[in-house]
């Protein structure tokens, strides 16, 4: 039994005549006649009563007929389901994306844009560090994320700068340096630093001290390590020193803290938006496209 079948059945059975039934479906009367032969000779019993003029559904196939209905309707939403997945209007899309990148700019409005232009899509977000992303990336976990310290070549990878996040000073707003008007990295000498680990990202960690020891900061005083920029500054926000984060982190600083730019300091963080090179995903494509017309996305990318 074919589908052919089944919708020549219920062609004839609305209909209970060949002759309308037969234009109806722009088929030959003859030859729709032997397909309803075919399928009452397949199944074993008779569908319709022969009548003079037209034919008329037996019982059983007045309950045949409501369940051919119900079988071309799921195998119609079936193809319109598979055919939004296939054009990137529906399925999921798993995206991850650092803390510090997520409270204003190009991530949390590419995530607003994506729900309001896919409302049949399911958008799963995972809040994940920069290396995990990578991992969780290449293993098919995600199937793109915004990431920090992304590899400027990687035969698995693509990636599209989409942000330049400038380093900044996190301090106490009663410090002391907090009342300079423009802060120096030499006026940091004697300042207590609250650091992230070299483990973390050991080309960052290397690139912050070479830029301090070129402004005169040769050793900074480091009397904790914090893993992450929100425990940065929840250490500094408690006094126990100062601590370098991004100006975006200005979004969600606790109000007993402030940061400043330090004039002499130089340094930014490039965010990226990473994928696999074989995700055909059209959902990704789409997702994709929409954060390369962001204007930031496109001032990053400009020449």
């Amino acid at each position: 039994m074919e589908l052919r079948h089944l919708r020549y059945f219920v062609a004839v059975g609305e209909e209970q005549h060949f002759g309308r039934a037969s234009r109806r479906l722009r088929v030959a009367q003859p030859a729709l006649s032997r397909q309803i032969q075919d399928l009452e000779e397949e199944i074993g019993f008779k569908l319709f009563e022969r009548l003079p003029r037209g034919v008329k559904l037996n019982p059983a196939g007045k309950l045949f007929l409501e369940d051919a209905r119900r079988i071309l309707q799921e195998v119609n939403d079936a193809a319109a389901r598979a055919a939004r997945v296939a054009h990137g209007h529906s399925g999921t899309l798993r995206v991850g994306f650092t803390e510090n990148a997520s409270w204003r700019g190009v991530v949390p409005d590419s995530f607003r844009r994506f729900r309001e232009q896919q409302p049949d899509a399911e958008l799963q977000l995972y809040p994940v560090a920069s290396l995990d992303q990578l991992e969780a990336i290449r293993s098919g976990r995600l199937d793109a994320g915004f990431v920090n310290f992304m590899p400027k070549a990687d035969l698995e990878l693509d990636q599209l700068a989409v942000a330049d996040q400038h380093v900044e000073l996190a301090l106490p707003k009663r410090h002391p340096l907090a009342r300079l008007k423009k802060l120096h990295l030499l006026d940091l000498a004697d300042a207590a630093f609250v650091w992230f680990p070299r483990w973390a990202s050991p080309a960052f960690y290397d690139q912050m001290m070479a830029a301090c020891y070129r402004g005169g900061l040769k050793s900074p005083r480091i009397v904790q390590e914090g893993l992450n920029e929100a425990t940065i500054l929840s250490l500094v926000s408690t006094g126990l020193g100062v601590g370098w984060v991004l100006a975006t982190a200005r979004w969600r600083c606790p109000a007993t803290v402030v940061i400043l730019p330090v004039v002499d300091l130089s340094v930014t963080l490039r965010l990226a938006l990473a994928w696999r090179r074989d995700n055909s995903s059209p959902l990704l494509a789409s997702f994709i496209r929409e954060v390369r017309r962001s204007p930031e996305v496109r001032a990053v990318n400009k020449g």
